[in-house]
């Protein structure tokens, strides 16, 4: 096929040797399947920001930071220098996501580097050579579900562990080979100690999980693991082998809603006494003037 512009210059430089076929387009990037000397990978194209659809990107960023103080300033300013910093460290940030990962234990695609905004790695595929589907795409019984859904929570523990968390994971960031479960899509993955919103992406990513095995095993709905691994996490008792139950203990005593109800009342009670002060004291010292006034009258 024709060689995509993106791809020319890999081509050029003797990166890629091929361009086999488009592999997929997403809201953030498209794939293609090319061939670098005898070994078939996969080369993902980012698109600029102008043209990508993925949402809330400023919550992903929060919390990452590049080395060089410039390009920080540049990328907090939202400069034209700013806003390429931002292309490039999103960019970097899969790769960055993807070595730290597979030294972790995750299953994730092996990378091969990047270059001018184009991902060079291992083209995930079945033992027969087909591309391996994504979770969406397959179907399983309840016994694999269980299985593939208690080794999805175990690269999460070891992500979160490694101090990263996903942030977009869900059956269509999943592929699945001969060997299970595989992790793809990492740009907009966050720093779980930098940023913010980190324990809501990770609820989000543990939850589609869930409401997705569910199907087939519907005991998995409505577990409480991200729960249990951010309690753990934040206590830094979470460690990569660490065996979770999905479930969270409830608190125990009921709430003494009258004993609020009371300081709430007694609160208010005060207020009104300091507020009635106030208008008190104005009219008192107005009171007295006035009496004075009168005794001076009386003398003169």
């Amino acid at each position: 096929m024709k060689i995509p512009k993106r791809l020319q210059p890999l081509y050029d430089n003797g990166i890629i040797d091929e361009v086999i076929r488009p592999l997929m387009s997403g809201k953030e990037a498209s794939v293609y399947v090319v061939r670098s000397g005898n070994d078939i990978r996969c080369a993902k194209v980012y698109k600029d920001a102008a043209q990508r659809s993925f949402k809330k990107a400023v919550e992903y960023n929060e919390g990452r930071k590049v080395r060089n103080s410039r390009r920080q300033r540049a990328m907090e300013k939202g400069s034209k220098y700013g806003r390429k910093q931002m292309e490039d460290t999103w960019q970097n940030a899969e790769v960055d996501a993807l070595y730290k990962l597979a030294a972790a234990g995750v299953r994730v695609p092996e990378p091969y580097g990047c270059f001018d905004g184009v991902l060079l790695m291992e083209l995930v595929t079945d033992d027969d050579g087909n591309v391996a589907p994504r979770l969406n795409d397959i179907s399983m019984d309840e016994q694999q579900a269980l299985e593939d859904h208690h080794v999805m929570m175990h690269y999460v523990v070891k992500m979160l562990c490694a101090g990263l968390v996903h942030g977009d994971l869900s059956e269509f960031n999943v592929l699945v080979d001969d060997y299970g479960p595989v992790i793809i899509d990492l740009p907009q993955a966050v720093d779980a100690a930098a940023n913010n919103n980190a324990f809501k992406m990770l609820k989000r990513d543990v939850d589609n999980m869930a409401d997705y095995y569910g199907q087939y095993a519907p005991q998995l709905i409505g577990t409480k693991f991200a729960e249990e691994m951010w309690a753990l996490y934040k206590e830094s008792a979470l460690k990569p082998d660490t065996l979770l139950t999905g479930l969270v203990a409830e608190p125990t005593e009921a709430a003494d809603v009258d004993s609020v109800m009371q300081e709430i009342q007694a609160a208010f009670a005060e207020e009104q006494k300091r507020l009635e002060r106030l208008d008190g004291g104005p009219k008192e010292q107005e009171s007295g003037k006035n009496d004075y006034s009168s005794e001076e009258s009386r003398r003169y």
